[in-house]
């Protein structure tokens, strides 16, 4: 089969994401005709690449376009106008995962916890819930952290209303107020259409992270300090599979996700991030569908705990897309 491998253009210097090269190697073992082609700020080059050869299936890694991750979902729509196959969510699916602030709205239609929150624009409140202090404020249309550190959990008026007002100069987009869950994070990843099933859970932990800063997922946190992979929160936080846990709260986690998976109308794979309190509410926080597949993190560890190597894992996405358009 040949696939192209569909990504966003590297910032200018930046090293290549290594899950690049995993991905060539794995759908090569397992005898594919592997290419790339790369989506920047303008849509023809994208297309002429994708026409002049169409490949068998596109594997869909594209984040952004032209920088801006809230466009993401105008690439599976480009995808289904050239009448190609991918791997990943639709349009529809991106879209609702990719705007916090309506996926909060669709959870709540069907039952599925988040956090309280409210979305304003410019002094225009779109909606509100009840919201209680300290509360973490971040722009909904952003993923990967981008626009959350540690100073986005605010704790009164004032704060709030500088951190909204920093948040509408550099995004642009409205603000996404949420009452801040303090309790212990989790990622629990999603596999299938038909039929999802829960990846073995992981959790976050906070432990090392630096003594008097709330606990979040930062940026930094989670890239380093300006996405160069140290700083004191990166260090201070790493993923694990948690030893200590109840079995029935590993279940309603699993469960709570590919809930979460289906009400967003996801496909293929995704990961669904979790808060839980000390009482063992659960809450979904963020749906990342079209999830990173670096093989070190949390997606490809968490398969591979389940037994599947990373190679198995890729197939078992290539299948899932085709398997989709056979029917």
């Amino acid at each position: 089969m040949r696939i192209a491998l569909l990504h966003t253009a590297d910032a200018a210097g930046a090293p290549e994401d290594p899950v690049l090269g995993q991905l060539e190697d794995a759908l090569r073992e397992d005898g594919h005709d592997v290419s790339r082609v790369v989506v920047a700020d303008r849509v023809p080059p994208v297309v002429a690449a994708l026409c002049a050869s169409p490949p068998d299936l596109v594997f869909n890694l594209a984040e952004s376009y032209g920088g801006k991750s809230a466009l993401e979902s105008n690439i599976a729509a480009l995808l289904n106008l050239l009448h190609l196959r991918y791997t990943g969510s639709s349009p529809a699916g991106l879209l609702l995962a990719g705007d916090k602030s309506i996926a909060k709205k669709v959870l709540g239609f069907h039952g599925i916890a988040s956090p309280e929150a409210a979305t304003v624009y410019r002094g225009d409140l779109d909606w509100a819930g009840k919201l209680h202090f300290p509360v973490i404020v971040k722009p909904p249309q952003e993923d990967a952290s981008l626009g959350v550190t540690t100073r986005s959990v605010v704790r009164d008026l004032q704060e709030l209303l500088e951190t909204m007002s920093a948040i509408h100069r550099e995004f642009n987009q409205p603000v996404l107020i949420e009452e801040f869950v303090d309790g212990r994070e989790f990622y629990v990843g999603v596999l299938g259409n038909e039929s999802p099933k829960p990846l073995p859970v992981i959790e976050l932990d906070f432990t090392d992270f630096p003594e008097g800063r709330p606990r979040v997922a930062s940026f930094e946190a989670k890239w380093g300090d300006g996405g160069a992979g140290h700083g004191a929160e990166f260090a201070g936080t790493r993923a694990v599979f948690p030893e200590t846990i109840d079995e029935e709260l590993l279940r309603t986690m699993q469960a709570t996700a590919v809930e979460a998976f289906r009400a967003l109308r996801l496909r293929d794979y995704a990961r669904i991030d979790l808060r839980v309190t000390a009482e063992a509410k659960v809450y979904v926080i963020e749906a990342n569908p079209n999830c990173y597949l670096e093989r070190h993190a949390e997606f490809a560890r968490a398969a591979e705990r389940a037994g599947m190597s990373y190679r198995e894992l890729i197939h078992t996405i290539v299948e899932l897309a085709g398997a989709r358009y056979a029917r």
